[in-house]
């Protein structure tokens, strides 16, 4: 059974019990999930890709007799073209209960962030949707956008997970 956790970034972190990250690059930028979602790490491989699937779930791949849906992060936040390559790799996530892998251009480390190193969202309005990013952390010079990987994966324009579960 999956144990559902909260974290809520806005209202107060965490304490100050650190939280680690999986980190990975998407072009220029660097981002952070939460390690606990993370089921594995592997290589960007063929892909069966599924009509009328939208444009940033790139298709399906079979592990070990799972039909694991395949998300291309590049694609759904609009980072420009998605290229592939030996640094290329899918980390797949287990998310509400489902296993699906998103793509990524390559990652980087595994980081544990205190409450004074997490940081809320910047507001920009309606400019830009910040609806998935749980907050900002900082790691000596570097700057990590932290995704609510269960929020993004679970939203309705992803469809993958019931939404009348939630």
């Amino acid at each position: 059974m999956l144990q559902e956790q909260t974290t809520n970034m806005t209202t107060e972190p965490s304490g100050s019990m650190a939280n680690e990250f999986l980190t990975f690059r998407l072009g220029e930028e660097e981002y952070g999930i939460e390690i606990l979602k993370v089921q594995e790490i592997r290589g960007y491989d063929s892909i069966t890709q599924i009509a009328n699937a939208p444009e940033f779930i790139k298709g399906v791949v079979n592990l070990r007799g799972i039909i694991v849906p395949i998300i291309d992060l590049r694609i759904k936040f609009r980072l420009g073209d998605a290229s592939y390559d030996q640094f290329t790799v899918v980390i797949i996530l287990n998310v509400a209960g489902r296993v699906m892998g998103i793509v990524v251009d390559g990652v980087s480390d595994v980081i544990s962030l205190e409450a004074d190193q997490m940081h809320p969202t910047p507001g920009f309005g309606s400019v830009i949707d910040t609806e998935y990013i749980m907050g900002l952390g900082t790691v000596d010079e570097r700057m990590l956008i932290l995704i609510d990987i269960e929020k993004l994966i679970g939203s309705s324009d992803m469809g993958l997970i019931d939404q009348s579960i939630n």
